[in-house]
């Protein structure tokens, strides 16, 4: 006499079919020795019932005016805990495969970022990875679901990729030191300012402008790039470097 599924939460509440034969008239379905609800008799090969609180293991039988069957195995599952998530930020493409670590979750069958979900990979009951989907800019709750339950408490920051419209000044010496203005959208997470590929300092002003100060250089075009969480934008030849002049 199977049972499907065979794990619950501990907290109850799991809807449970019991296939078999000549359960007609059933009168009651034991989760150990406590009483399912909802108890609903589908036909006489098919019960359903809704599990009460419990835990561990236990011994599920049905009872109708025939006598009791023998038991079947059914296990309680705790509610997962999720400790930590890394990265916690990423594209609001999507895409970015996502580790989640805690306790119970080698069940898990969903995580949930903000209203989007996707299924995870279990690797371990302490670890799982999942592919982050698309999102909006911003920071959503992160939860995961497992036969136990689900559980939150971490979050993930979407991150628009940047762009750049304009910089200004749009040339400078070869020593560098040149302070730069750069505007464009998604600026406030930038990580990282190049200039011909060599990091300059720099500083943001707001989501639409970065201040840099260009690194020494080697005459001529090279590209500004502006980087986040989410990629990059790069304004192709959007600085000079001038040699000065020499005597």
């Amino acid at each position: 006499m199977p049972i499907s599924p065979n794990q619950g939460s501990s907290g109850g509440g799991t809807l449970v079919t019991i296939t078999g034969t000549n359960l007609s008239g059933t009168t009651a379905v034991l989760f150990g020795t406590r009483s399912a609800t909802a108890v609903t008799n589908v036909s006489p090969t098919q019960v359903t019932a809704v599990s009460p609180s419990g835990n561990g293991a236990v011994g599920v039988t049905v009872t109708t005016v025939g006598g009791t069957s023998n038991p079947i195995p059914f296990f309680y599952v705790g509610a997962p805990f999720k400790q930590s998530i890394s990265p916690n930020s990423g594209s609001t493409a999507g895409g970015e495969t996502v580790t989640l670590t805690g306790t119970g979750l080698s069940t898990a069958s969903s995580v949930s970022f903000g209203a989007n979900t996707a299924v995870p990979t279990v690797v371990s009951d302490s670890r799982i990875t999942v592919v982050a989907p698309a999102g909006a800019a911003g920071a959503v709750g992160v939860s995961v679901t497992t036969a136990g339950g689900t559980n939150n408490g971490l979050s993930y920051a979407y991150v628009a990729e940047p762009t750049v419209t304009a910089v200004a000044p749009a040339s400078g010496p070869t020593s560098g030191g040149t302070a730069v203005t750069i505007t464009g959208t998604s600026l406030a997470t930038t990580t990282e300012v190049t200039f011909g590929g060599t990091p300059a300092p720099f500083t943001v002003v707001s989501d639409t402008t970065v201040s840099a100060v260009t690194p020494p250089g080697t005459a001529g075009l090279v590209d500004v790039v502006v980087s986040n969480g989410a990629g990059s934008a790069t304004a192709t030849g959007a600085f000079t470097y001038v040699t000065g002049p020499g005597i």
